[in-house]
């Protein structure tokens, strides 16, 4: 029984195909087409569509593809809204460019794509050995897109609802922990040299995160009270135009979350180094022409200009070499800190405070490898019942 069809077109190698095509009219007044290869596959396809537009999805939700959408997201809603600061855009939009843009769910229909595509997709970057973490960051981008999706009626549901996450859900994404040892802290300090002497020696003895440390300024160290007033956080991050362009820039944002806005104590013989580094740094300003004030950026470069964290990384990555100390990030000044409070027998909520962290289950999962002694040394306590 041959297929009916009443409409024929020709393709590039001249062959003719046969379809079968209908039009409706749409509530709007305007005309759409469905075509298929014979007139019930053509019906189909608009009963669908209609079954869609009674439901309230958008009246042109079957033609957009989750890449489209997902850029005019990021670049019509996102950059031009408060809801993001500059640097979750920055990781939002590295996220979309490299992992879902040209991915195989980047051309389908939005309103389409179900849940058990997405879990396929996470379970082939699993299965290519991408770190749990990048899947689970994947996601909560995917997850907060899809939510505007449905707010603007282009799906029914959020499809990243049932999907779950491959591999190892305890996984932990801070890069490995691997605190400086006290010999080894000698000789850094040996080693170290103006552009960084002070940044480590801070950072050592108030455990402050690099960003925090790099966007320091005069007034956030308070010589009298012996504490360093950290309220603020130095993020270098791509500025992205629609049309994919970019430069970066130094920004100076809020701290992450509520914890991380903190006083931390500064140890008493930092103290007169830090007045001697202040006063230097003064002179810098003058020397480039440049006022003194509270505001003012306490580490700089040599013309009082922000300074890049991985520059910082570059110039202690010498330091450590010509301290002869195996390589780590500068990150694990903070790890050391954090761990030598905890060998001083530091309560965990005290240590989970002054770090910053935004709850105390974070500073236990990060430092597992102390967390042994510090239950050894708690239930010592108790062994004056048995004397």
């Amino acid at each position: 029984m041959a297929v009916k069809t009443n409409y024929v077109k020709k393709g590039k190698n001249g062959k003719e195909y046969h379809y079968y095509r209908l039009s409706v009219t749409l509530p709007d007044g305007k005309e759409k087409e469905f075509t298929g290869k014979s007139k019930k596959e053509a019906e189909a396809k608009r009963d669908r569509y209609l079954d869609g537009i009674k439901a309230g999805l958008a009246m042109d939700y079957d033609k957009v593809t989750l890449k489209n959408l997902m850029h005019q997201w990021l670049f019509e809603v996102l950059l031009m809204s408060d809801k993001v600061k500059p640097a979750t855009f920055d990781r939002y939009e590295g996220l979309y460019r490299n992992y879902v843009r040209d991915s195989e769910l980047g051309g389908l229909a939005v309103s389409g794509i179900k849940s058990i595509q997405i879990q396929r997709y996470y379970n082939g970057l699993y299965e290519n050995e991408k770190p749990t973490s990048t899947i689970k960051n994947i996601h909560k981008v995917l997850r907060y897109f899809f939510n505007y999706a449905y707010s603007a009626d282009f799906v029914l549901k959020n499809p990243c609802r049932k999907v779950n996450i491959p591999g190892d859900a305890t996984e932990i994404e801070d890069e490995e922990i691997d605190p400086f040892s006290d010999e080894e802290v000698k000789r850094i300090i040996a080693n170290l040299n103006e552009h960084i002497e002070m940044q480590f020696l801070l950072s050592l003895g108030t455990g402050l995160r690099v960003g925090e440390l790099l966007a320091l300024t005069k007034k956030d160290i308070d010589l009298k009270n012996k504490v360093v007033k950290i309220n603020k956080n130095l993020k270098k991050i791509k500025d992205i135009k629609k049309d994919g362009s970019y430069k970066y820039k130094m920004i100076v944002q809020p701290p992450k979350t509520k914890r991380s806005k903190r006083e931390v104590p500064i140890p008493s013989k930092l103290i007169a180094p830090l007045q001697k580094y202040i006063l230097n740094q003064k002179k810098k300003y003058f020397a480039n022409g440049l006022p003194f004030t509270d505001d003012n950026v306490l580490f700089t470069t040599k013309s009082c200009k922000y300074i890049d964290a991985g520059n910082q990384l570059k110039t202690f990555k010498r330091v450590l070499k010509r301290a002869d100390v195996p390589y780590r990030k500068f990150h694990n000044v903070r790890h050391t800190y954090a761990t030598k409070l905890f060998e001083t027998e530091v309560p965990l909520v005290t240590v989970s405070r002054l770090l910053g962290h935004a709850n105390i289950q974070i500073t236990a999962n990060t430092y597992t490898h102390v967390m042994p002694k510090i239950k050894e040394a708690a239930v010592d306590n108790l062994n004056y019942m048995f004397s």
